[in-house]
C-alpha cells in the first residue's frame, strides 16, 4: 500500500503539468486545438487480445462500387443504428449500406482496449474517431468506422426505461424482441473487480437503493450493467449486428462519403428522395438510386452530427442559412438542425493508497435527482511500469495512457512542442514518478435529459468536415441542480464505509475537487471558487460522455414513423431523433431502434402488399 503522503508529492508533478496546459488554453492559442483530452473520463486502460476479424462477403471498399446501382432502401451510415436496420431489411429487400469509414475488423485501435484511449486522441484522416470542438468549448468525438460509436466508446450496455419508450411511442413488446436480438450478439455481464464492487455497496450506502443487482434494464437503485466487452476484453460492436443480414440482400460500401441526397421537384408536388451521390477514397463519384417502387427509400442512419448535416448539404433545412452557402432550397426546414444536446458530465478524482483493478463503466446509480453516478478506475490508469528483465535487457517503454506524452490525452506535452526530443524527455520524467501518482479512479455524474439544448450549423460544403455545434451546457438551471445534487452524492459516497478502502483519509472533498479542477478536460477558463461552489464547479469542469443527440427530432424534423415531414421517401432514424438520451447509456437503445423500425417497414410493406391482394 503507498501512502496518501506519496500520492499527494506525485500528484504535484502532473497538476502542474496539467495547470501549464489549462494556462495555455486560456491563451487560446492554435496549440489549444490539438489538445486530446475528449477521452477524460471513462477512458481508462484494459489488455485485451486482439478480435478474431470478420470476413463479410458483401463489405468492399466504395472504389470498387459501381458508377451507378440501384437499390430498394440506401441507407447512409452503417453506425450504431445503420448496421442493425440494414441487416434487417436485408432479409426481404435490396440494401445499400454507405460507410465513410473503414472496417473495424482486424483494426487494434477499435477492437483492443489498450487503444481506446490513444484512438480518441488520434486526429489523422484515417482515425476511427474524428475529434471535434463544441462553441462551447468542449472537446469532442464523432465516429467514422463501420459500428459507429459503438466502436469507440466506453461499452456500457443498458436499456431504456418502459416509461421512457411509450413516451416516445413505440411498441413495448416490440422493442423488448429488438433489444434481445441485439443482446443475443454484443451484450455480456460483467464481472466486478474490488473497486467497481466498493462503488456498488457505497452507491447503496449513500441511499441510491435498493440494490438491483446484474440486469439490462433500467430501474431506479443501484445496477451492474451489461458490457458490449466479453469475458476477454474483446469489443463487440454493432458491426457484428451485420451476421444476421442476408448476404444476397446487402451492399456495403467502406469509405463511401456521401455528398448529398437527390431528390425529384417541380410541378407543385412534394420533393420526392429518390438517390445519393457519393465519393470514394480516390474521389470518384458514385451514384445510388432507388429502384422503382412507392415504398422504397433512403434512410439516414449517419448520426447527431450527420444526419442534419446531410440534409443541409442536401437542400433541407433552414433557408437562410442554406442560402448563405449557394445551397439550392429544396425544403424550408428551420428545425433541421435545432435541438442538439450533449447530457453534461462532471466527475470527482479519487486517489486510492490501494491498488486499484482497470474497469471502464460497469456500475450505475440511477438516482432520484435527476443525475446517473458512474465510475471508471484503473490501476496507474495504464500499463504497469516496466522494468528491466534478468538478462539486461529492456521492455517497452512504460504506457502512460491517458496521461501519456505519445498520445497526448492530457497534453502534458503541447502540440507545438511535441517533437521526439520533446517526448522522450517528458517520458522519462513522468517515467521518475512514483505509481501512486496515477493510481486512482473517477466518479461521474451525468446529468439526464439534458433541459439545455442548442444548434447545429453548416461551416462549408465539405461533408466530412465537423459541422459548429453549440450544446449550450447548464444554460437551464434544471440541469445545474440536478449536477449539483449529483456531485452532493458522489461525496457521500466517497465517506461512505464502502468506499473507505480506495480513498485517503486526509483528503477533504475540497482538495478533491481543486484537484480535479485542475485537469485540463475542456477549453474553459478556470476559477478560483471552483471547490467552495458546486455550481463553478461544474461549469468550468463540463465534459461530454458522448451522449449527443438531436437536430433531427421527432415531431419537428421527422413524423413519429421517421419520415423527414414535407419530401417523401426520405427517414431518418439514427440518435438525431431523439428528444432525449435514453437511460443512462443510449447505445443499446440506438441499436434496438435501428432494428425495431427494420422490423415495423417490413411488416408494413407486407401488409399494404397483402390488402393489395385481396382488392384484386
Amino acid at each position: 500500500m503507498v501512502s496518501c503522503v506519496q500520492q499527494s508529492q506525485s500528484n504535484v508533478v502532473t497538476t502542474y503539468l496539467c495547470t501549464y496546459v489549462l494556462a495555455t488554453m486560456a491563451t487560446g492559442r492554435p496549440l489549444a486545438r490539438a489538445l486530446a483530452i475528449c477521452a477524460g473520463i471513462a477512458t481508462l486502460l484494459c489488455c485485451s487480445p486482439q478480435a478474431r476479424g470478420v470476413n463479410y462477403t458483401f463489405a468492399r471498399d466504395a472504389t470498387g462500387a459501381p458508377a451507378v446501382s440501384y437499390y430498394d432502401y440506401i441507407i447512409v451510415g452503417g453506425g450504431t443504428a445503420g448496421c442493425p436496420l440494414a441487416a434487417t431489411l436485408s432479409q426481404r429487400f435490396r440494401v445499400l449500406l454507405l460507410e465513410r469509414g473503414g472496417s473495424p475488423y482486424d483494426d487494434q485501435r477499435v477492437e483492443n482496449m489498450t487503444h481506446f484511449i490513444s484512438t480518441l486522441a488520434d486526429t489523422s484522416a484515417g482515425s476511427p474517431a474524428q475529434r471535434f470542438v463544441s462553441e462551447d468549448g468542449v472537446i469532442n468525438s464523432r465516429p467514422r468506422v463501420l459500428g459507429g460509436g459503438s466502436c469507440i466508446n466506453a461499452g456500457f450496455y443498458t436499456r431504456a426505461s418502459d416509461d421512457y419508450v411509450l413516451d416516445v411511442g413505440w411498441d413495448l413488446a416490440a422493442t423488448q424482441d429488438a433489444y434481445r436480438w441485439v443482446e443475443d450478439v454484443v451484450a455480456f455481464h460483467p464481472e466486478l473487480g474490488p473497486w467497481q464492487a466498493a462503488l456498488q455497496r457505497g452507491l447503496v450506502e449513500a441511499g441510491v437503493a435498493p440494490d438491483n443487482g446484474f440486469t439490462f434494464d433500467h430501474i431506479d437503485g443501484t445496477k451492474v450493467g451489461g458490457s458490449i466487452f466479453d469475458d476477454e476484453g474483446r469489443r463487440h460492436t454493432a458491426a457484428d449486428l451485420l451476421r444476421y443480414a442476408r448476404p444476397e440482400g446487402v451492399d456495403v460500401m467502406l469509405r463511401a462519403r456521401v455528398a448529398k441526397i437527390l431528390f425529384n421537384v417541380g410541378g407543385g408536388r412534394r420533393p420526392v428522395a429518390h438517390g445519393v451521390v457519393f465519393h470514394d477514397s480516390d474521389g470518384r463519384m458514385h451514384k445510388a438510386y432507388l429502384n422503382a417502387g412507392r415504398r422504397n427509400e433512403i434512410i439516414l442512419s449517419a448520426g447527431a452530427m450527420g444526419s442534419p448535416q446531410l440534409l443541409m448539404l442536401s437542400g433541407i433545412g433552414p433557408a437562410d442559412h442554406l442560402r448563405s452557402f449557394n445551397i439550392t432550397l429544396v425544403l424550408n426546414q428551420p428545425a433541421v438542425g435545432q435541438g442538439m444536446a450533449d447530457n453534461p458530465m462532471n466527475a470527482i478524482f479519487v486517489p486510492s493508497p490501494s491498488q486499484v483493478e482497470v474497469s471502464l463503466i460497469q456500475v450505475v446509480g440511477i438516482t432520484q435527482l435527476g443525475s446517473y453516478i458512474e465510475g471508471a478506475s484503473g490501476s496507474n490508469w495504464a500499463n504497469p511500469r516496466h522494468r528491466a528483465s534478468g538478462g539486461g535487457q529492456h521492455r517497452p517503454p512504460r504506457n502512460f495512457g491517458m496521461f501519456s506524452p505519445q498520445t497526448g490525452q492530457l497534453a502534458t506535452v503541447p502540440p507545438k512542442q511535441r517533437t521526439p526530443e520533446a517526448i522522450a524527455r517528458a517520458a522519462d520524467a513522468m517515467s521518475r514518478l512514483d505509481d501512486a501518482a496515477f493510481r486512482g479512479g473517477f466518479i461521474l455524474e451525468k446529468v439526464m435529459g439534458p433541459a439545455s439544448t442548442g444548434h447545429l450549423e453548416l461551416r462549408n460544403l465539405n461533408p466530412d468536415d465537423n459541422p459548429a455545434v453549440t450544446f449550450n451546457y447548464f444554460s437551464h438551471p434544471e440541469d445545474l441542480r440536478r449536477c449539483v445534487d449529483g456531485l452532493t452524492l458522489i461525496e457521500r459516497v466517497i465517506r461512505s464505509k464502502s468506499f473507505q478502502r480506495f480513498t485517503c483519509p486526509d483528503y477533504s472533498i475540497e482538495v478533491l475537487l481543486n484537484l480535479t479542477a485542475e485537469f485540463p478536460v475542456n477549453m474553459l477558463p478556470r476559477h478560483d471558487n471552483d471547490s467552495r461552489s458546486l455550481e463553478q464547479f461544474c461549469k468550468d469542469t463540463v465534459m461530454t460522455i458522448w451522449h449527443y443527440h438531436g437536430g433531427c427530432q421527432v415531431g419537428r424534423v421527422v413524423d413519429a414513423e421517421y419520415r423527414v415531414l414535407g419530401v417523401d421517401a426520405l427517414r431518418v432514424i439514427d440518435g438525431s431523433t431523439l428528444n432525449a438520451s435514453p437511460g443512462t447509456n443510449p447505445q443499446a437503445t440506438v441499436m434496438m431502434l435501428g432494428r425495431y423500425m427494420g422490423v415495423k417497414i417490413q411488416n408494413e410493406r407486407l401488409l399494404a402488399r397483402r390488402l393489395k391482394k385481396r382488392k384484386v
